[in-house]
Parts: C-alpha cells; sequence; structure tokens
C-alpha cells in the first residue's frame, strides 16, 4: 500500500485511480485525515480471492492444529462466568 502525503505532492485523480488499481493507496490531508482509495472489483474476482484465502489457510499447520484442539474443548462459559473471569461483572 502507498502513502500519499498532499500536503507535499499533488497528482491528478487519474494518477491516483491507476494507483489504487493495482494497490491501496493511503491519502493523507494537511490536517491530518486519512483515506484509503481502493479498487473494488467484481463479484468473480472477489470470490476468487476468497477460495484463494481458504486454501492458504487450510495450509497454516500451526492454524489447523490450534482449531482442532479448540474444537474438542467441551467446558462452555456463560456470559455471568465470563464477566466473573474478567472482573467486569
Amino acid at each position: 500500500m502507498k502513502t500519499i502525503d498532499l500536503a507535499t505532492i499533488v497528482q491528478p485523480v487519474e494518477e491516483l485511480l491507476e494507483l489504487a488499481e493495482e494497490e491501496g493507496v493511503l491519502i493523507r490531508l494537511p490536517n491530518g485525515k486519512v483515506f484509503l482509495l481502493t479498487s473494488v472489483e467484481d463479484d468473480e474476482n472477489v470470490e476468487e480471492d476468497f477460495t484463494d484465502e481458504v486454501a492458504r489457510t487450510r495450509q497454516n499447520s500451526a492454524l489447523m492444529e490450534l482449531l482442532r484442539e479448540r474444537s474438542k474443548e467441551t467446558k462452555r462459559l456463560t456470559s455471568e462466568e465470563t464477566r466473573k473471569k474478567l472482573g467486569i461483572g
């Protein structure tokens, strides 16, 4: 992701949109506000990205082991028990 400080660099909107097509662009205004400019892809690409993400997640052996162990846990806490355990209720 690129960060562009508009206090020092002025670029035409077309250039910003071209950059946003390739990767997200952070736009920082002189008053400190920050905006993210990014391309919105069609549904087909988003679905493919999600499928890729799921495949990468399944290949993460440490995460998969953690999920397997957590799925074996049988004890559940009520919201009241959780608040007491955290000291907030």
